[in-house]
């Protein structure tokens, strides 16, 4: 079976000649890339075993042509995903096909962790010195004094030197053979065939980490006929981005590594998910004011627990058989600024993870009160450290603004760290959402065996609890459905 799809449905709905020939400019090295990846495929007879990554630019529609497996990545990322593929199938022969603008650029991380970290996977990088798909800016390959639509004036010192990854990659420990190849004639598409072949070859042997760059024409952004181009990569290119093997070791094999199990028992208990369903403890869904979808934004400074009284409430609320979501948002928390999370929980399913105006608030400091106590709902409710908050600024008068002094609890029950359980009982109280055992099964879940500490935590949470509740004792919103 050919690896180049016969007809490219997916391209132009396969109309015409368009069904038969590819989105690539005349001219662009692309093509003759895919083709030696696709020949490299057929002669080593992995077509079954191979899966191509793409991410964002011109290569994005490497599954238009490859009949491989083929997954898209976001911008810069592929390299990650490639990993990922590689480590959840170790027989699986991955590549990862990346321009100079993603792979040098915003991918820089990844391609560095990736090469050092050796996982035998297979690396073919295009560079035509220009970022091609979304406009010809400048990219990291762009040549000293080359003009570009980022700049006009040509590459200066100020804008750095050219980045030579085969050269980068080849001086990490990791790779066992990276080479860089070029398409300007005949005797270097040989070489650049041979390549791409031995770096798929690596990785089918399992030996390692393979890179190949390829020098690439883009006439397009040059602004040339495809001839000039070619010369264009020969005269101005190979100056500064000279060929050959710049590295290439034999080592042993990487043997076998366990393959993951995808099996929802063991998932379960790799997160520490209970074996048995969790007690459930409230006759329905919170019956509130805000619907079937509640928001919560839990706000403070680094230390102060937020990220943790959130988690416990989304815990609590899925123990409950609701949907929930907490999704945290670390700021400059370390020199007193906010570090918050937004918590949604809903009746069937949340459908958006963000509480950029949230129905209740639960601040730490001032500087998180001040910042997101005027985006709270009209009719919602504020609970804060009044400890540490003496003025709390003006809010919406229909929203409920309530003081409990969380650190000066805590200090008092002589654990300082619970100011956020406090805290999370303070909310319970003003708030009434679920049970009092809703929450204190949930803590008692994070805590897991450490049982010395369940009774500080339950005294913290139930003095919370004591000074925000309303005097009926039920809660800001007091019952549920």
């Amino acid at each position: 079976m050919s690896t180049f799809y016969e007809r490219f449905e997916r391209h132009d709905h396969a109309a015409g000649l368009k069904g038969h020939t590819t989105h690539y400019c005349a001219g662009c090295g692309h093509g003759l890339a895919h083709k030696y990846l696709a020949e490299a495929i057929e002669e080593l007879g992995i077509q079954d075993r191979t899966i191509a990554i793409s991410p964002v630019g011109c290569s994005v529609f490497l599954y238009y042509y490859l009949d491989v497996g083929n997954t898209q990545a976001a911008h810069g990322r592929a390299a990650a995903v490639a990993l990922g593929h590689k480590v959840a199938n170790p027989e699986a022969v991955v590549v990862s096909y990346q321009g100079d603008g993603d792979l040098a650029s915003i991918g820089l991380a990844e391609i560095m962790q990736a090469a050092e970290l050796a996982l035998p996977i297979s690396v073919v990088f295009v560079n035509n010195a220009i970022y091609g798909m979304t406009g010809g800016q400048l990219a990291p390959t762009s040549l000293m004094g080359q003009v570009t639509s980022t700049s006009p004036g040509g590459r200066d010192h100020f804008m750095g030197q050219p980045a030579r990854m085969a050269e980068i990659i080849a001086g990490l420990d990791g790779p066992i053979y990276v080479e860089r190849v070029a398409l300007f004639d005949a005797k270097q598409r040989v070489r650049a065939r041979k390549a791409i072949q031995k770096a798929l070859r690596n990785q089918a042997e399992n030996r390692g980490f393979s890179f190949v760059e390829v020098l690439a024409e883009c006439p397009t952004h040059l602004k040339l006929t495809p001839t000039e181009a070619e010369a264009w990569v020969k005269e101005r290119m190979l100056p500064v981005f000279p060929l050959g093997v710049k590295k290439d070791i034999s080592p042993e094999s990487w043997g076998t590594w366990p393959r993951p199990t995808f099996e929802p028992e063991a998932v379960l208990r790799a997160v520490g998910a209970l074996a048995e369903p969790a007690q459930r403890f409230a006759r329905g869904f919170p019956r509130t004011p805000f619907g079937d979808d509640i928001a919560l934004k839990l706000a403070g400074a680094g230390g102060d627990g937020a990220q943790t009284a959130a988690m416990l409430i989304a815990r609590a609320a899925i123990n409950e058989g609701f949907d929930a979501t907490h999704i945290p948002s670390y700021g400059p928390e370390s020199r007193g600024g906010t570090s918050y999370a937004d918590v949604r929980v809903a009746r069937e399913e949340v459908l958006s993870p963000a509480a950029p105006h949230p129905h209740v608030l639960l601040a730490f400091n001032a500087p998180s009160l001040a910042k997101f106590g005027p985006t709270v709902e009209a009719g919602g409710v504020v609970v804060y450290d009044s400890s540490v908050i003496t003025e709390p600024p003006q809010v919406d008068p229909s929203v409920r603004l309530l003081g409990v002094p969380c650190a000066a609890i805590a200090q008092e029950l002589g654990k300082s760290m619970v100011k956020n359980v406090v805290a999370l009982g303070a909310l319970h109280g003003a708030t009434g959402f679920f049970p009092d055992e809703t929450y204190l099964a949930a803590l008692h879940q994070a805590l897991g065996g450490k049982t010395e500490l369940w009774a500080v935590n339950e005294e913290a949470f139930k003095r919370g609890m004591a000074a925000a509740s309303s005097p009926a004792g039920s809660g800001f919103f007091g019952w549920w459905s």
